[in-house]
């Protein structure tokens, strides 16, 4: 007795089996996840005023991020010591400018056209000469969930 089904299988496992196998692959989807990026702020010395925040992965708008419409700002009511959390964060390379605006008019006040009446401070304790860091002195990486920390500098 001859076995008839045997041409058929073959038939099924040329024409089913690449489907099958195709059917079988999960589609994959590399997409970025965003993070969590928590600050705290140190050193604020006085309950004057407020502190203002900005995060932006520009270069040409750090540090005021003023035009960056991707910039993550925040204004919060000063205190010793400020957290903040700027929630969902993309991937990618960021610097931080904090300023402690002290009598509320929302810009940096100055003695004598140059120094800092009020503080600030910058991500990576960035070094401050003539002149606020530049991005690439204070920028981060930011892949996962991470905390930084920013001192707060008085130059008067």
């Amino acid at each position: 007795m001859r076995n008839r089904s045997r041409p058929f299988l073959s038939f099924l496992a040329l024409i089913g089996a690449p489907w099958l196998i195709g059917a079988s692959q999960p589609a994959v989807s590399f997409q970025a996840v965003p993070s969590h990026v928590r600050l705290e702020i140190t050193g604020v010395r006085s309950d004057k005023g407020k502190v203002q925040v900005c995060m932006t992965a520009r270069p040409d708008r750090f540090p005021k991020c003023q035009g960056d419409r991707d910039a993550h700002v925040r204004s919060v009511p000063a205190r010793g010591t400020v957290n903040l959390d700027f929630g969902d964060v993309a991937p990618g390379r960021y610097a931080i400018a904090v300023l402690h605006d002290e009598n509320g008019n929302g810009k940096v006040d100055r003695a004598l056209g140059l120094m800092p009446k009020e503080g600030f401070g910058f991500s990576r304790d960035a070094p401050v000469r003539m002149g606020p860091p530049s991005f690439q002195q204070a920028a981060f990486e930011v892949s996962a969930d991470m905390e930084q920390t920013i001192r707060m500098r008085y130059m008067l």
